[in-house]
């Protein structure tokens, strides 16, 4: 299920329709993640422009602005640059992620007020990113081999028949012990990922809003927000200004270009 957090790439292909589908529930859970990761094939690379507003219990904001840049990898997960352009004393921060499908993923984080790369450790990745509500985790595309899968229903969400499936990250480290997914039924969309920490208590919710179609085929959210149920506090990300197929290659994404992002 390749998704950059945040981001639903789906083209709007026939399928068999799986609501009747024959087989177990795990079975049925896994034909819906292959489909929406068929969907998700195909796009390149793309670059965005993103504002992330943090939150807290108050209700006090925060504002960051940030490019992100990111390309499809065949054969593995995707790889992907965040550089951090306001405010000032974040500026130049940088993370890049080498996803992958079967092993653990490849992050690093350049602080430009050390001016060094700090590699991101395996058992670390379920903390917060930037002071956000978004998990290192949460950034890696979710391809379908980092899960097992289990269909739970059908629902409904804002007007729309939703499938809900359960996936349980195969990760050893993951700071989830489970995730409910609603996609729409229509597209395969992903609105909605309720997730559940290590001991199975509720604690996050991410919703996506706004989708808008690009290239004739891929589906984009414009806002993904993520509330922290435990602590009250949530991100929100505004995207825009999508731009796909720049031509960007494997050079653009190396360890050597997160000092030279900004």
């Amino acid at each position: 299920m390749k998704k950059i957090i945040l981001i639903g790439l789906i083209a709007p292909l026939a399928l068999p329709a799986l609501e009747t589908a024959a087989g177990t529930a795990e079975e049925k859970g896994l034909a819906i993640a292959k489909e929406f990761d068929r969907r998700d094939t195909g796009f390149g690379d793309y670059r965005a422009d993103m504002v992330m507003t943090l939150r807290n219990k108050k209700g006090d904001e925060s504002m960051r602005h940030l490019r992100i840049r990111i390309k499809e990898v065949k054969g593995d997960g995707d790889k992907s640059m965040s550089v951090f352009d306001r405010p000032r004393d974040i500026k130049g921060t940088a993370m890049l992620t080498w996803s992958h499908a079967l092993k653990p993923d490849d992050q690093w984080l350049y602080l430009p007020s050390l001016k060094r790369v700090k590699r991101i450790a395996s058992r670390n990745k379920s903390g917060p990113f930037m002071g956000s509500e978004f998990a290192y985790e949460d950034l890696a595309s979710q391809e379908v081999e980092k899960y097992t899968y289990k269909y739970l229903r059908d629902g409904t969400l804002d007007g729309q028949d939703c499938f809900v499936i359960e996936r349980v990250p195969a990760y050893e480290y993951s700071g989830y012990k489970r995730e409910e997914v609603w996609f729409d039924k229509k597209e395969y969309r992903p609105l909605k990922i309720v997730y559940y920490d290590r001991k199975g208590a509720l604690l996050k919710t991410e919703t996506f809003s706004g989708y808008h179609q690009y290239l004739g085929r891929y589906w984009r959210a414009d806002r993904i927000e993520m509330v922290n149920h435990q602590t009250g506090k949530s991100t929100t990300l505004d995207w825009k200004d999508y731009r796909f197929r720049n031509g960007l290659t494997d050079r653009d994404f190396d360890k050597n270009t997160l000092k030279r992002a900004h």
